[in-house]
């Protein structure tokens, strides 16, 4: 059993994710901004977490296509 097959039985479908991955996208520069309005001892902690969120998008997309290809399988 995948992960996509395992999320599609709970009930998460492959738009919730594909929403989520955009969402973060949206987070990741609303992070970014935000670290340049901190003070320059901060700015690097704020930096790094707007460029760990923004490593999540391609993943949670991905995740979401095994979601997409086991609600085509379950038809």
């Amino acid at each position: 059993m995948t992960i996509g097959t395992l999320l599609h039985r709970v009930g998460v479908r492959s738009v919730h994710l594909q929403a989520a991955s955009l969402g973060s996208v949206g987070l990741c520069i609303g992070l970014w901004v935000r670290a340049k309005t901190v003070s320059q001892e901060e700015r690097g902690n704020a930096e790094r977490r707007a460029l760990f969120v923004g490593l999540w998008p391609s993943t949670i997309w991905l995740i979401g296509e095994s979601v997409r290809q086991a609600e085509h399988h379950g038809r």
